[in-house]
Parts: C-alpha cells; sequence; structure tokens
C-alpha cells in the first residue's frame, strides 16, 4: 500500500461525518448557466446545510476554508466505471468525481466499496454496484461466488440469466450490467455484433425489475442496443453505432445514452486502458461514428450522462473532466455538459434528490475550480478542492503558507 493511498484511508477514518465546514469567499454554480458570486457554503456533517451570501457571520463551530474566489461546482458523476480496490477510488476522487456506477468487476469488490463509502469509513465515492457482468461467458468471474460455477459452460438460457441477476442482487447489486454486443477492446471482436437477443435481454431486465434494480446494456452496435431498449434497458452504455430509428425509441421510453466517448478515444492512443495497432485503427473509425450518433442525440433531445469507461488504474488516462470536453467540442454548450455530468447522471441513477446540486439538503459532494468551466470546460480538469459526503477528500489550497 503506498504512503499517500495510506494516508488518504487514515483521514477518511479520522474525519467522520461530525465535521461542520464553511466554505467563504466563493462563486457557486446555480445549476443551470451562471454562477452566483460572493456566497458561503456551510456544510454539517454529509449535507449542504445552508447557503448564505457573503457579508453574513459564519456561525461558530465551523471549520473556515477560503474559496479565495474561486468556483465550487458538485461533485462529477461517472456512470460507466470498472473501480475494484482502495487506489482506484481515490483517484476517482481526486479527479472530481465524487459518484459513480460500476459496470462490472471480478469479485464483488465495488459492493464492498459501497458499503465503506455508504459508512463513513472513506470518503467516497459513492458506489452504485454492479457486481459481476451478466455475459455468455463470464470466465474467471465465476469464482467470485460458488453458486456463479454453474455456470462455468456459459449464461444462455432465459433460467441461467435469471439465476446471475438474482445471485448479483443477493450480493448487494443496485443495477445489473449485461450486454447486447461485442466488446470494442479485443481485436478478436466486433463491438457490432449482436449477443444476446431482445427476449434474453428481457429476462434479465424483468428479473431485475422484481427487485427494483435498473438494467444497464452494453452495446456498441446497432442491433443490439434496439433490442435493449425494447427489453426495457434503463440506459445504453457506448453507443457507437447507433440508428435514429433506435435514438428516437430511445427518446420516447426515457432510455439514457452514456457514450463512453473517451474510451474510444483511448482506443487510438499508446497507453492507457487498451493499445495495440487493431485497436488503434479502430478507435480512429468509431469516434467518427460515434460523434455522428452524440450530435443526433442532442438533436433528439436524448438525456445523456457522463461514464469514464475506466478502472482508474495507474496507468488510465480516461476521466470525466475529459469526456465533457469532447461534449462541448461535439456540440454540446459548456452548461449543458455539466448537467450531464452532474444532474443528468444523478437522475440516471436514481439520486436526483440527493447529490448533483449545490443546495441545503443535498450530500456535500463538491469540488473547488481555481476557473469557471461555464466559460471554458477545460477548467473541471483542475481540481484545487474535493469535499464528498462531508468529508475533504483533497485540499490543494492555500498554495502559499
Amino acid at each position: 500500500m503506498t504512503r499517500l493511498l495510506l494516508k488518504f484511508i487514515l483521514l477518511c477514518s479520522i474525519q467522520g461525518f461530525a465535521q461542520k465546514i464553511a466554505i467563504t469567499n466563493v462563486s457557486h454554480y446555480d445549476g443551470q448557466q451562471s454562477v452566483v458570486k460572493n456566497s458561503i457554503i456551510l456544510i454539517n456533517g454529509r449535507w449542504i446545510e445552508k447557503i448564505l451570501p457573503s457579508g453574513n457571520r459564519t456561525p461558530d463551530g465551523y471549520e473556515i476554508i477560503d474559496g479565495r474566489g474561486y468556483f465550487l461546482f458538485p461533485g462529477l458523476i461517472d456512470c460507466h466505471t470498472h473501480i475494484d480496490n482502495m487506489g482506484a477510488a481515490q483517484r476517482a476522487l481526486y479527479s472530481g468525481v465524487t459518484t459513480v456506477r460500476t459496470a462490472g468487476v471480478d469479485a464483488y469488490q465495488d459492493v464492498s466499496l459501497a458499503a465503506l463509502s455508504a459508512s463513513g469509513k472513506i470518503s467516497g465515492p459513492d458506489v452504485i454496484a454492479a457486481g459481476v457482468y451478466v455475459t455468455p461467458n463470464p470466465g474467471e468471474t465465476i469464482l467470485a461466488d460458488p453458486r456463479l460455477g454453474d455456470f462455468i459452460t456459459g449464461v444462455e438460457s432465459e433460467e441461467s440469466l435469471r439465476k446471475m441477476v438474482r445471485i448479483n442482487i443477493d450480493r448487494g447489486a443496485k443495477v445489473i450490467k449485461t450486454r447486447g454486443t461485442e466488446r470494442a477492446g479485443l481485436p478478436e471482436t466486433d463491438p457490432r455484433k449482436q449477443v444476446y437477443t431482445e427476449q434474453q435481454l428481457r429476462a434479465v431486465v424483468d428479473e431485475a425489475s422484481k427487485s427494483g434494480i435498473p438494467v444497464m446494456v452494453h452495446a456498441h452496435g446497432d442491433e443490439g442496443a434496439n433490442a435493449a431498449v425494447k427489453a426495457g434497458a434503463r440506459s445504453i452504455e457506448h453507443g457507437t453505432f447507433l440508428s435514429k430509428e433506435t435514438l428516437e425509441l430511445m427518446k420516447s421510453k426515457g432510455t439514457f445514452l452514456v457514450p463512453t466517448f473517451i474510451t474510444l478515444e483511448d482506443l487510438t492512443k499508446p497507453g492507457g486502458d487498451y493499445q495495440g495497432p487493431t485497436l488503434e485503427l479502430r478507435g480512429k473509425f468509431m469516434m467518427l461514428a460515434a460523434e455522428k450518433v452524440f450530435k443526433t442525440a442532442i438533436e433528439l433531445g436524448v438525456k445523456i450522462a457522463t461514464g469514464a469507461d475506466s478502472d482508474y488504474s495507474d496507468k488510465s488516462t480516461s476521466r470525466i473532466s475529459l469526456e465533457c470536453e469532447h461534449f462541448v467540442r461535439m456540440g454540446m454548450r459548456p452548461y449543458q455538459a455539466i448537467q450531464s455530468a452532474t444532474t443528468l447522471s444523478a437522475e440516471l441513477l436514481g439520486l436526483e434528490a440527493k447529490t448533483g446540486k449545490i443546495q441545503p439538503g443535498f450530500e456535500a459532494d463538491l469540488i473547488l475550480l481555481p476557473g469557471n468551466p461555464l466559460e471554458e470546460i477545460r477548467n473541471l480538469q483542475d481540481i484545487l478542492m474535493v469535499i464528498s459526503n462531508g468529508k475533504i477528500a483533497l485540499q490543494r489550497i492555500p498554495f502559499g503558507k
């Protein structure tokens, strides 16, 4: 365990939820298209308690942090991660991400991380856990639970699909991840190729719905994505080759698109999560296709949420702040990209009454930035402070002694 990670864990355990913080002299995001200048944000334990105009007296008993006129925004939300360890959780927080939804891990580590965050043993991020991937060939993930051994020959029948969903839910999953098409990150697979039929996906959605659990579906290709939308998927992950017909269906059903555009860029570059000549070439044409889909989705009013499709390893280069930069480059206004990373992502996760906004009664999930991302979206990449669940997870200010 690195010294920095050990310090992070100890700091989280010491602070607890009783901390009272007053952030003074700050401009905070109003959730729409502007910031409110000269504010004082009062945090009591896990929650935002009150917002006061500057000039008011800060109540006694609060740790005062001078925001130095900087910009306070809600913590970012990553709706498609593969976080499975403490170091990854720390790196996500340090990038400004205070809430994540996982998209499949090897052995329910995400469920444990969710429990640690919810209990206050770590400051975050909050985790909506998917557990293990419901996929035709689960491979080594069958070692995550003895009951998964039944799937050593595959997960194809309705009975096996339903059973795998039940095991995930029994282990603490709050979302089910399954697939409509093959992967993009393996050179031997075609990401457009459909994997599960509409009938198979309906079995997954139906079984999950018995416990009130939504389903996210990996689908680059249009056929697999269309089947997933018809089956009742809450969100389509990636959606690289979606047709206008499928996007219109998503709009009518309220299905979210999580484009994970930054991971397509990762395919095209050495290092990061993916590399190799086949993937580099694939990434180049997939980025073009995905950009067309993204622009059509905006025109149609499809709800778009952010996801980096990363495990936040020490080699990963995919971040939500970079995803937002792409969103703006492809046609969103900065405030729309920020809403995708905050309020819309919170809505996708069913957390819209809890996080994604700076207002009293919401969780104190906050990031401090030296520049205004409503004017330059790349300011999201320079994180000066992260507060997650009312705890200071990162603080780089003041710079001077």
